[in-house]
């Protein structure tokens, strides 16, 4: 039997128009494999905005 969370990984989420990476979060990479691509605000842009999966944290 698997364990728990071993399909899961941490992501980066990286602002589209000011390149900052605001968001860390996780995805199953089982369910997902393609990049994720979310709308959500950018603190330094200070509107919503598109954020696009970066690279896999530890």
């Amino acid at each position: 039997m698997a364990k728990k969370g071993e399909h899961r990984i941490k992501i980066g989420l990286i602002c589209q128009i000011c390149k900052n990476k605001n968001y860390i979060t996780q995805k199953n990479k089982m369910e997902t494999p393609e990049k994720l691509l979310l709308h959500k605000f950018c603190k330094t842009c200070r509107k919503v905005t598109d954020h696009k999966e970066t690279e896999k944290l530890k």
